[in-house]
């Protein structure tokens, strides 16, 4: 079908549910894709962090092809080899001590929730169940994960929504003690602020956070769903702060393209989630935990997460340097430019014409490309943003 037909048809068929860009795209290579009449692309969106190896790696693409050869699913009433060998890598990787797997940011995010309440059920009984997140976060689009969300934007159309939570301002650790009081069960962040405008906390701040969750018996939950699995040129962002949260979260880049997410926490809650407390129908199935542990294993070799720090400066440093940025923030390859002029929505709409796909995070582009992008693909990419912003 041509664009116009399958605009037509989407328009018909589906839900209104997105503000799509005039684009309708059909194979890629690496991080160059193609729309249906063979124009090119270079991504630097990677479809929202997901695509961590870039389009149609070869080695993940015969890892997911053998497993699905052979067993596509089995249901979760029975044991997996592959669940159990996924599990255990990252538990290796993150200093965590188990795993529930599921499919997507929002179910991990669900997931937490749920541990932590019934963590502080068990240990002190009712009334101490309410999660504190940050202003400007973004937690998921399920009815709880939006009620997470520390965005009043998201606060409407969809009530009731889930009780619980309790919002404070990023990097005020006094606003947060404050609210901290004997209700308090969890505190759920995220250590750079994706969907709020590519925000990332302070490492003293966070440092503080954690300590202060310690003393009180807090538990820490960190949300690296678009963080996570390499994106800032650690395994997990926490990584690099010096910290080790209670609960971690993951999704996005994990599958490499395929739909999985995993709820992790420490050894001494392991058991906190027992028989029946919690579930999924398609959660760890065969064909996304080979994806996954292949992921792992690209992610892991030796030199790969150098080359994610070293792209994320070569990409910083060039667009510092573009007409009409104010600033350019974030860790390794997840970061956010802010404008002067003009509008991201309008700047993204105008990188299309320049063959490059770049995503937006409320006032700024933001840039989350393939981890295993070129040198060649980036800087065809950002010949395309500094003929854009020249333009502006």
């Amino acid at each position: 079908m041509d664009l116009q037909t399958i605009r037509e048809q989407d328009g018909r068929y589906l839900m209104p549910t997105y503000g799509r860009f005039p684009v309708a795209l059909e194979e890629g290579h690496g991080a160059t894709v193609l729309d249906g009449e063979g124009k090119e692309y270079v991504d630097f969106g990677s479809g929202i962090g997901v695509n961590s190896l870039g389009y149609a790696d070869p080695g993940w693409a015969a890892a997911v092809s053998a497993q699905a050869a052979r067993l596509q699913h089995a249901s979760n009433l029975y044991y997996s080899e592959g669940q159990a060998a996924l599990a255990r890598r990252l538990c290796q990787l993150s200093g965590m001590g188990r795993v529930f797997l599921c499919n997507s940011g929002a179910e991990a995010n669900e997931c937490a929730i749920k541990l932590a309440r019934k963590y502080s059920f068990d240990t002190y009984g009712k009334g101490r169940d309410t999660i504190l997140t940050l202003q400007n976060s973004f937690h998921g689009r399920t009815v709880t994960t939006l009620a997470a969300t520390g965005q009043e934007v998201f606060h409407n159309f969809f009530f009731p929504f889930t009780e619980g939570f309790d919002y404070v301002p990023a990097g005020n650790l006094d606003a947060l003690t404050a609210k901290a009081d004997g209700s308090v069960c969890a505190v759920m962040i995220e250590l750079v602020q994706g969907e709020g405008g590519v925000r990332p906390l302070e490492q003293e701040y966070v440092k503080a956070l954690r300590r202060f969750c310690e003393e009180k018996d807090i538990l820490l939950i960190v949300d690296e769903v678009q963080t996570g699995v390499g994106r800032v040129g650690s395994f997990y962002a926490y990584q690099q702060y010096g910290i080790l949260p209670d609960i971690v979260t993951s999704a996005k880049g994990l599958g490499g393209g395929l739909p999985i997410g995993a709820c992790l926490c420490a050894e001494r809650l392991g058991g906190v989630m027992t028989a029946g407390t919690h579930g999924t129908t398609y959660g760890g199935n065969p064909i996304a935990c080979a994806a996954a542990q292949y992921v792992l294993d690209r992610v892991t070799a030796p030199g790969f997460m150098e080359s994610v720090k070293e792209k994320g400066a070569y990409l910083r440093s060039a667009i510092e340097a573009m007409p009409h940025v104010a600033a350019v923030r974030g860790l390794g390859m997840m970061l956010g430019v802010e404008l002067a002029k003009g509008t991201a929505r309008q700047a993204a709409e105008a990188c299309l014409e320049q063959g490059l796909i770049i995503l937006t995070a409320k006032e700024v582009l933001r840039l989350l490309p393939p981890l295993t992008i070129t040198r060649q693909e980036m800087d065809r990419g950002l010949a395309g943003l500094r003929k854009v912003l020249e333009s502006l």
